[in-house]
Parts: structure tokens; sequence; C-alpha cells
């Protein structure tokens, strides 16, 4: 029995929602029938649209707590509500941990910790009276979950993220809903930036149980059902879209060349 989620009269905002896993998410809700703002820093190359509709674009730099409040009571004016947030702007540069700095570590935590949590206080200010109260989706990352070698404070930060969104998830209750969704390795059109040429996507997708990266629009979905009143007893929670983690490294490090199938047997990789 095929399921379809019908966001039609909510209003959502999906902070970074220009490009990649952002974009993914503001057309997975267009699609379901959302009124859709995104914003971002710079305006994106074309609109993001999708089934024959498209998002409004307001620009943002979501670090600027005084822009962030202008721009949720512009959203409050133009648009009377705000059903869902998607607090998807954030990101970081590779670079080992003491050879990057104090100050740039500060600016990671500020833009996937600090910014997100001034967005949402600002987003509940206006949730927080409306009937039907409304969702907030933090996107979190498996780099909060796992050693992040080379984004050490981008995995600090996402760690402290899914601790927000489960404290104020209880803070925010019963009106307002707060989740995490957890994303892995996304196939974006910035990809190559971070796993080379195609052949370098092929290689660390072979490292995922699925055995690929996952599509913007996979992301998207699992947004759309943590917005949608299928969800509406779930809140506080971590939804993990990351197509099974990581193969244990040991499973590869077990290979002898004459045997490239690692043991399956009672006690493989050292569990009793």
């Amino acid at each position: 029995m095929a399921v379809s989620i019908d966001l039609s009269g909510r209003v959502a905002v999906v902070t970074g929602g220009t490009r990649g896993v952002g974009a993914g998410i503001a057309r997975a809700l267009l699609a379901a029938g959302a009124d859709v703002v995104v914003c971002a820093r710079r305006p994106p190359d074309h609109p993001v649209a999708a089934a024959g509709r498209t998002a409004r674009f307001r620009a943002l730099d979501v670090r600027d707590a005084f822009a962030v409040a202008e721009f949720f009571a512009w959203v409050r004016d133009a648009h009377g509500r705000l059903d869902v947030l998607v607090n998807n702007a954030g990101g970081s540069p590779y670079g080992l941990l003491a050879e990057s700095g104090p100050r740039r570590a500060v600016r990671v935590v500020e833009l996937n910790l600090i910014a997100p949590m001034t967005v949402a206080l600002a987003a509940y200010e206006v949730m927080r009276d409306q009937e039907g109260g409304g969702s907030i989706v933090m996107i979190g990352s498996v780099s909060g979950t796992r050693p992040s070698p080379g984004t050490a404070a981008y995995g600090a930060a996402k760690a402290g993220l899914d601790n927000l969104a489960r404290t104020l998830a209880v803070e925010w209750a019963p009106a307002i809903r707060v989740n995490t969704l957890v994303l892995g390795m996304v196939h974006t059109e910035l990809a190559h930036l971070h796993y080379g040429d195609a052949t370098g996507v092929a290689a660390v997708s072979r490292t995922v149980p699925l055995g690929r990266l996952a599509d913007p629009a996979e992301a998207g979905d699992a947004c759309v059902f943590l917005a949608s009143p299928m969800a509406a007893y779930i809140t506080g929670a971590s939804l993990a879209v990351h197509g099974g983690g990581e193969r244990p490294a040991f499973l590869a490090a077990a290979r002898s060349p004459a045997d490239p199938t690692p043991s399956t047997g009672p006690g493989a990789g050292g569990a009793g």
C-alpha cells in the first residue's frame, strides 16, 4: 500500500536550502505540498523547485542573531505561521585540529552548533503559541557519533546538536517536536570535493553496507516524514539515514590474499 504524505498548507523553512542536501530537502517538502522558504548567504544558481512549485529565497547568514530574528519575523508576517524548520546549514573544511588552530575550530562550532540553536530559538517564538505547534529537524551527521579525524570540531558540534535536540524536545513539548536526522555520506554536486572523481566515489561507496552514497532526495523524504502527522509521537529521536553506517575495518583487515572473504563463523572479529 502506497503512503502519501500531504503537507499542503504547511510552511517550512530550510536553512542552507539552496544546494546539496538542503536543496534535496526543500524539493521533498515542495513535492509534499508545503510552502517552502530557503535561506543562505547567497541565492541559488537556479530556483529550488519540484512538482511545479518553487521555494522562496531570502538571504540570511545564520550566524547573525539579529538577522535571524528579522528573518523569522518576516516569515511570520509573510506566511502567517511556521510549521517546519529544517536546521540544515553547516559544514566544515578538512583539517587536523592541531594544524588548523583554535580560531577555525571556533568558527566551525559557531556555524554547526551555535547558529542552529539561535535559529531554533527564533523559530520557537513563531511556533510556540500557534495552533498545531511545529516540528524542528536538526540535520546531524555520523561525524557526531564516531571519531571524526580531520573534522574534529564539526563532529563535536554535531554531537552537541543531537544533545540540544533531545533537550529542546523535552523543554518545548508538547507543542513543538524536535528530532535529529543523522546523515551519512550523501552524493551531492559537491561530492568531488570530499571523495574525488567517480573512482573515488565508487571506492567510498563500497565502505557503506548498502553499497552507495545517499541521494539528497532520501534525506528529504526522511525530513518529510519527521515533519508530518505520521511522526506525531516522535520527538527527541535520532533517525539514522546512513545506509547501514560504515563497514567495520576489521572485516577488510582480516582478509588474506588467498581468501578475500572474511570469516562469518562464531567468534569472527574477536567477539566470543
